[in-house]
C-alpha cells in the first residue's frame, strides 16, 4: 500500500506577504492586478475571503466586495524562493516529490526510512519545519494515493492534517459528493444529478458498466475513483507543457467583439499563472481554444514569443474557422520551454 502526501501552503504568496510586513496581518489583503487594468486576484487572505473575495475574482468585483482590501501586485522572485526552500523542505524526507506549483506538492514516501516509515509523523515534521523555518503554514493530507490524499488535505484548512487510512478509504468516499472528484466540473455534476447521482454511492449504485457507456472516458475514471482507487505515480520529473484558462459562456456568442472582450478578461488570470512556472519570454507560444455549439472545437496555435496583442489575430483567425457557428467556450493557452531552457535560466529565476 503507498503511502502519498500531499502539502497545499495556505494563501501562499498572501501569507509570504503577511511574514514579511506584520502590518498586513489583521487587513483583509489579496496579491492580483490592478482593479482599474483588468487585473484578476491571485489569491487573498482569510481576512480578505469572509467578505468574500476568491482566487480568480476580477479584481474589480474584489474592490466592491470588500472596499478597504489591500491589493499588491505580488514579488514573484521572492515567491520563487521561498518555493525553492519548501522543495527543499520536502526532499529531506524522500526523492519522489511532484511539484503542481510553487505552494503544492504530492510527496511518495512509501519507501522512506523517516519517522519509523509512518506518513502522519512525516506529514507533522513537514508542517512544523515550515512553520519554523519559514514563518509559513500548510495543510497537508495523508491517504494511500493522490487523488485521496489532495481531498484529505482539504479537510482541515487552514493549517491542519487529516489523515485517510487504508481502511477508511470506503467510508470516506462512499458519501463524498461527485462534484469533489478530479474532472467533474459543474456541467458534468448536472449531468450526473439529472440521474439522481449526487453521491459515490448513488454512483455505485448505478455500476461501473452503466458510467462508461453514460460517460466514455469520464465514465472510465469515475468508476475507479467512487471506490477510492487512483494508481496514477507521482511523477518527480514531472514536465507540464502548456498553462491554459478557459471559460465556458453564460450563453452562446457569435460576436467578434464579445469574444474578445471574454479574452481580455481571461488575459490576466493567465499570465499570473504562467508567471509561476517561467517568464513571459522564455515561452515558446500562444494560442486560442474555441468551443463550439455543437461541442466540437478547434485550436489556433502559433509559435514564438509572447505578446498578449497576438490573441486577437489568433481570435479572428478562429472565428474563421467556425464558419458562423456559436461559440460556447473560450480559452488561452501558452507553450512552455523543455528543462533545458528552464535550466539554462536558472540563476534568472530564483
Amino acid at each position: 500500500m503507498r503511502k502519498i502526501i500531499h502539502i497545499d501552503m495556505d494563501c501562499f504568496f498572501a501569507a509570504v506577504e503577511m511574514r514579511d510586513n506584520p502590518a498586513l496581518r489583521d487587513v483583509p489583503l489579496a496579491i492580483g492586478g490592478a482593479a482599474d487594468r483588468r487585473g484578476v486576484i491571485s489569491t487573498c487572505n482569510y481576512v480578505a475571503r469572509r467578505f468574500g473575495v476568491r482566487s480568480a475574482m476580477p479584481s474589480a468585483l474584489a474592490r466592491k466586495l470588500c472596499p478597504p482590501l489591500v491589493l499588491i501586485p505580488g514579488r514573484m522572485a521572492v515567491y520563487k524562493e521561498t518555493s525553492r526552500q519548501l522543495q527543499a523542505i520536502f526532499r529531506r524526507y524522500t526523492e519522489q516529490v511532484e511539484p503542481l506549483s510553487l505552494d503544492e506538492a504530492y510527496l511518495d514516501v512509501t519507501m522512506s526510512p523517516h519517522c519509523g516509515g509512518s506518513a502522519t509523523l512525516m506529514a507533522t515534521e513537514i508542517r512544523a519545519a515550515i512553520n519554523a523555518e519559514l514563518g509559513l503554514t500548510a495543510s497537508a493530507g495523508v491517504a494511500p494515493n493522490k487523488f485521496l490524499a489532495k481531498l484529505a488535505s482539504e479537510q482541515r484548512k487552514p493549517d491542519g492534517l487529516f489523515v485517510i487510512r487504508p481502511r477508511e478509504v470506503d467510508e470516506f468516499v462512499r458519501q463524498l459528493p461527485l462534484g469533489k472528484l478530479p474532472g467533474v466540473g459543474r456541467k458534468t455534476a448536472d449531468r450526473l444529478e439529472s440521474l439522481g447521482l449526487y453521491s459515490c454511492e448513488d454512483a455505485r449504485q448505478l455500476g461501473n458498466e452503466e458510467l462508461i457507456a453514460r460517460f466514455g472516458k469520464l465514465g472510465e475514471m469515475l468508476a475507479g475513483r467512487i471506490w477510492g482507487h487512483d494508481e496514477q505515480p507521482v511523477q518527480a520529473q514531472r514536465v507540464r507543457k502548456t498553462i491554459g484558462v478557459e471559460t465556458t459562456l453564460a450563453s452562446d456568442v457569435l460576436d467578434e467583439a464579445a469574444c474578445w472582450e471574454v479574452l481580455s478578461r481571461l488575459i490576466p488570470e493567465l499570465e499570473l499563472r504562467f508567471a509561476k512556472a517561467c517568464p513571459a519570454e522564455m515561452l515558446m507560444g500562444q494560442g486560442i481554444k474555441l468551443k463550439f455549439a455543437d461541442f466540437h472545437q478547434t485550436t489556433v496555435y502559433r509559435k514564438g514569443s509572447y505578446q498578449a496583442v497576438r490573441f486577437h489575430d489568433l481570435l479572428h483567425e478562429g472565428l474563421q474557422r467556425a464558419q458562423g457557428k456559436p461559440i460556447r467556450l473560450l480559452g488561452l493557452v501558452v507553450g512552455l520551454p523543455g528543462t533545458g531552457e528552464i535550466n539554462q535560466l536558472s540563476l534568472d529565476l530564483s
